[in-house]
């Protein structure tokens, strides 16, 4: 017991460090998307045109991810989850210092944002395959009754990434814009290099999931991309209804909500949305942990349906108090929101690895996450900022917050959930390879 608790700890630890890296990188090109991007990138005299083409790049690396979850998902069901992960911690490295060397349009023209574009494809390929294999590394690792915890480790990355984004670029608005568009937005990103290096080391030295050991490797397999799409279809369909909130929704609290203060015609200071997505960051950091401690101990699926239902009332008076500028109160909801979407984000991970059976199990958990992110991450702050022009109100992004809460809702209740203690057997089937488990 004491060694299989070690090796999840170790497990555990190497999937945040990992995750945190990976996480601060796309951040890092979220909020520089939010503040910068436009104008350096695309410049065009219209506001709201550089923005909105600065988040269809933002987009890109979401299209991506499902084709990353395909390549890497591959490599973790084939040659382990250990391999894969290393190599996307390097692809997103690498891409992310590059873009910190990019010249902008006004050196090199159209050439700078087809760059920008080709980076960012890259980071995508990169985060489609990480997120599986680091869940998978820590729930497999994990003894039953405690998945959702170790889970947690994974799902701790997240607001520790976004803590260290937006702490910096905090940190560098207090220099004035000035600093920031004259080339402070390339500090963040070059880094990176360093996070890379403590990652590479953390994560190379963890053991390879038991799981993968005693029930994948070494045994006949079809491909994993035929078999996910021909057995696990319905469950890939089902964990891509489950994400609307938890990818989507936190990009409309996060990104969205940055560039709609920054923007007209609320002009609200960078410094202070940045502050507040800081300190956000550094709540949901402290609570992600005891929110998946909670999701073993109440149900994973019960901490779910909380995290929908708070995340819809938090949401919406954050974005009315937006426009009265009004410090205290939009700290203090900015903080409720992310403690809300921790409650929808922390159990992810443990539900939906186990809504998969071993064989494929990484090709099938990255599609299902990678395609749930494109559609709804990847287009939630652009079709957010497209409803606002249409109709004038933030009440129709309210409205589409509350219906991704609703699907949401229904997806996790159909969710299946399997055991990963059913016996070693010839087969693949869902009987005799694992056991469904009736999972609140």
């Amino acid at each position: 017991m004491t060694s299989t608790t070690s090796r999840a700890r170790r497990a555990g630890i190497a999937a945040f460090v990992g995750t945190t890296i990976e996480w601060y990188d796309f951040y890092v090109y979220a909020t520089a998307a939010a503040l910068v991007f436009g104008p350096l990138f695309f410049p065009s005299g219209d506001p709201f045109a550089e923005t909105a083409a600065a988040f269809a790049t933002f987009a890109v690396a979401f299209l991506v991810r499902p084709l990353g979850g395909i390549i890497f998902g591959h490599i973790g069901d084939k040659l382990g989850r250990r391999v894969s992960l290393v190599i996307t911690l390097l692809l997103m490295g690498v891409s992310t210092v590059l873009v910190g060397c990019l010249p902008t349009y006004e050196a090199i023209g159209i050439v700078a944002p087809i760059l920008l574009i080709l980076l960012r494809a890259l980071q995508g390929l990169a985060v489609g395959g990480e997120w599986g294999g680091a869940v998978l590394m820590s729930v497999e690792h994990a003894p039953a009754g405690k998945k959702t915890f170790y889970g947690g480790f994974t799902q701790l990355g997240n607001p520790a990434g976004a803590l260290l984004a937006s702490g910096i670029f905090a940190i560098m608005s207090r220099f004035g814009e000035d600093f920031i568009m004259n080339g402070g937005w390339r500090i963040p990103f070059l880094l990176s290099i360093v996070l890379v290096g403590v990652g590479f080391w953390v994560r190379y030295r963890v053991e390879e999931s038991p799981v993968f050991e005693q029930k994948v490797e070494g045994r006949k397999q079809s491909m994993p991309l035929a078999f996910a799409l021909r057995v696990n279809w319905k469950p890939i369909l089902l964990g891509i209804g489950l994400l609307p909130i938890s990818t989507g929704g936190y990009y409309l609290a996060t990104t969205f909500a940055t560039a709609y203060a920054t923007g007209e015609p609320i002009s609200m200071s960078p410094q202070l949305i940045l502050d507040a997505m800081t300190i956000a960051s550094f709540v949901e950091f402290v609570v992600t942990l005891p929110v998946a401690w909670l999701g073993d101990k109440w149900g994973r699926k019960n901490i779910m349906y909380i995290g929908l239902v708070t995340s819809v009332l938090t949401f919406v008076p954050f974005m009315l108090v937006l426009p009265g500028k009004i410090e205290p109160v939009i700290f203090l909801l900015a903080s409720l929101v992310r403690i809300a979407m921790s409650a929808t984000y922390a159990p992810i991970a443990a539900i939906l690895a186990q809504m998969f059976r071993p064989q494929a199990r990484y090709t099938s958990i990255a599609l299902s996450y990678g395609v749930g992110a494109a559609i709804w991450a990847g287009f939630s702050p652009w079709f957010a900022t497209m409803l606002i022009a249409w109709t004038g109100s933030v009440w129709s992004v309210i409205f589409m917050f509350i219906g991704m809460a609703l699907l949401a809702g229904l997806c996790t209740w159909l969710a299946p959930q399997h055991s990963d203690e059913a016996p070693v057997t010839d087969s693949y089937t869902p009987r005799t390879d694992t056991t469904t488990a009736r999972t609140r």
